[in-house]
């Protein structure tokens, strides 16, 4: 069956661009690129040190490689000494004296063998409250913190910065060692963490950032002021603290601004700057900060100087401009930046930034020589007028030797997030290059509710999930299929998270215009969602609270108006469903009632289940089964319209 797969596919290729040809991506060649990341700029400033992995297919294992690069350029080389002297140790203190290490610690008593000690070998959890598992884990009682060791101490000695209580620090789960700094005399900790439990923790983005004081072992809350997210703590040179934060409890998607501590009292930065941050950097002189943020569909670095006092405006200036993201701000060397960038055809790199010029140039080369002999997809901007008389910028990614006299099969791309940016990214699974390759036009529009075109653009879709979005989706789709390059009979609709709930949406008041759809993780019953999801103040921020509360305008619209399982009886449209088995955000039940639905309905519909994964795919492998069968599905449904029987 493997082998059968295999030579369709290969057949596929043949027919659709020739022998002989330029080669296009390939799902192997995609899942084998390397992934770039950087371990930081040498001690004396002259060098990226970066590290490059790649998956190896028939393994199923990753392996990487250290590399540096003068921050001019040059070509890179490969990196043999020991990284740990090249590059600053952040979590080793200033003076050399001390060091911070990160450890779980088992507090509670969680499994059947923590209560009773004569059943060592039983299987199951005991929880009194809620929070007991999150993203892709059970909790177990432990938690991550923070230990303050002298440099010659041994890994099992140190002081708990956090005193033996149940908070994480890093924040799970994807926090990293960005949560825990020093000051630059080196007798302060700072970390961040959300010092709530069970309950409480569920329903709240109330972090903060703490200071320990290594003199007087007193801990002080530095942000208890605020009630959103405090986060990524950075200290200047000369010691002047600054972070990111949101103002409101509960909105994980709050307009993100640079906060500084002067004498006087905190400066907000971009309070007046109508966009939100993703991350920053101090200048070398402290003078300024850089950070980046999405703008217009694609993300780019900014410079505001930070201010003396209180009194004084500081107003943005963008550095970047052009059709790719600046994806990461790595460190300053003189007046260059080091950066990571990415377009729609290209994973990211590490590039030079001129903060006077915004002149950029490629240092690492990780994946050139594969891109070398892979043609390009044509990406276009393209301004969407959407039904309330806004205009919307829609990504348009064409396949390679496009020719405008023939016809395309033609996919509508639903971001998730769902107030993710739709920027120049480039997704190792949701990749339009690849899609491009496979003969389709992808249309990708900003809908409302995604960063990058001001804060009323983004907040915009909660509490309105079924609204003025979906409208803005079909917007998009029916403006580029009036160009005579789309055919018009083979359209399908995709995405994922937020993009698989809009797939089941849009699949019961699509009028028609789909002949396929697929929804990997999609929401389809908000019910079931809001009883099995972990992070409660999502949906009680986005659909506006419990089913249960009936006097709740808003939340009776979310669980009635903009629920996709009180239309599926309008269904009609073969459906590919996609559920991974260890996905907490949005649970298990959700694809397989979907796809329960679909198939007692007679729709053709499939269901690709993946176990071992959660809201997305990691495994090599796995990703290469979910990218054929994608194709395949698409093949069967889109490509050849006389397969695609509906009901």
């Amino acid at each position: 069956m493997k082998k059968i797969l295999i030579l369709t596919l290969c057949n596929i290729f043949i027919v659709a661009y020739g022998i002989g040809q330029s080669k296009v991506m390939t799902p192997e060649q995609l899942i084998e690129l390397n992934r770039v990341s950087a371990l930081g700029l040498s001690n004396d400033g002259k060098q990226v040190i970066y590290k490059t992995s790649s998956f190896d297919l028939k393994t199923n294992e990753r392996s990487s490689k250290t590399f540096s690069v003068s921050v001019h350029g040059g070509g890179p080389e490969e990196f043999l000494g020991e990284v740990g002297q090249q590059v600053k140790d952040k979590n080793v203190s200033a003076d050399g004296k001390w060091k911070l290490i990160a450890k779980e610690v088992k507090l509670e008593k969680v499994n059947g063998s923590d209560h009773y000690n004569d059943v060592p070998n039983s299987n199951v959890f005991i929880y009194d409250q809620l929070n007991y598992r999150h993203w892709d884990t059970w909790e177990d009682g432990s938690y991550s913190h923070i230990f303050l060791q002298s440099a010659t101490e041994t890994p099992d000695s140190g002081i708990d910065l956090m005193e033996g209580r149940p908070f994480d620090c890093p924040q799970k789960p994807f926090g990293g060692d960005e949560d825990y700094i020093w000051s630059p005399d080196s007798k302060k900790v700072l970390y961040v963490t959300k010092k709530l439990a069970g309950t409480e923790y569920a329903v709240s983005t109330n972090s903060d950032i703490y200071e320990y004081n290594i003199e007087t072992k007193q801990t002080t809350n530095l942000t208890e002021n605020n009630k959103g997210y405090d986060t990524h703590p950075a200290f200047s040179s000369k010691g002047t603290l600054a972070w990111l934060q949101m103002q409101r409890d509960g909105y994980e998607s709050d307009k993100n601004d640079i906060i500084v501590r002067l004498p006087e009292g905190d400066v907000n930065l971009t309070k007046d700057w109508d966009g939100t941050v993703n991350g920053f950097i101090w200048s070398e002189d402290e003078s300024k900060i850089y950070y980046n943020a999405p703008v217009g569909g694609t993300v780019h670095v900014f410079q505001i100087d930070v201010p003396v006092d209180k009194k004084t405006k500081s107003r943005p200036k963008q550095i970047s401009e052009g059709q790719f993201d600046v994806n990461g701000i790595i460190g300053q060397s003189g007046d260059h930046l080091i950066v990571y960038r990415r377009d729609m055809n290209h994973a990211t790199e590490i590039y030079n930034l001129n903060v006077r010029t915004g002149e950029m140039k490629q240092l690492s080369e990780a994946n050139d020589k594969i891109y070398e002999d892979i043609k390009m997809s044509k990406i276009e901007k393209r301004m969407v007028k959407t039904t309330d008389g806004k205009d919307m910028v829609t990504w348009v990614i064409y396949p390679p030797d496009f020719d405008p006299t023939k016809k395309y099969p033609t996919l509508l791309y639903c971001q998730g997030g769902p107030q993710g940016a739709l920027s120049q990214f480039y997704s190792f699974r949701w990749n339009f290059q690849l899609m491009a390759a496979n003969g389709y036009i992808v249309v990708a529009p900003n809908r409302r509710g995604m960063p990058g075109f001001g804060v009323e653009w983004n907040e915009q879709i909660s509490k309105d999930y079924g609204g003025q979005n979906m409208d803005d989706y079909l917007s998009a789709i029916d403006d580029v299929a009036k160009e005579t390059y789309v055919d018009t009979d083979r359209l399908g609709c995709i995405g994922a998270s937020y993009g698989g709930y809009s797939v089941f949406y849009l699949a019961s008041r699509h009028d028609g215009r789909f002949k396929s759809f697929i929804s990997h993780d999609g929401i389809f019953n908000w019910r079931s969602m809001y009883g099995t999801t972990e992070e409660l103040f999502f949906v009680n921020w986005d659909l506006g609270g419990a089913y249960w509360d009936n006097e709740n305008t808003a939340a009776q619209r979310s669980y009635t108006e903009f629920n996709p399982i009180n239309f599926v009886d309008k269904w009609d449209t073969p459906i590919l469903i996609i559920q991974g088995g260890k996905d907490f955000r949005v649970p298990i039940g959700q694809g397989l009632e979907a796809f329960q639905a679909a198939q007692l309905q007679g729709i053709k519909s499939r269901l690709l289940f993946f176990p071992e994964e959660n809201h997305w795919v990691l495994s090599a492998q796995n990703s290469l089964v979910w990218q054929r069968e994608f194709y395949k599905w698409l093949e069967e449904t889109v490509k050849n319209v006389e397969l695609n029987s509906g009901k």
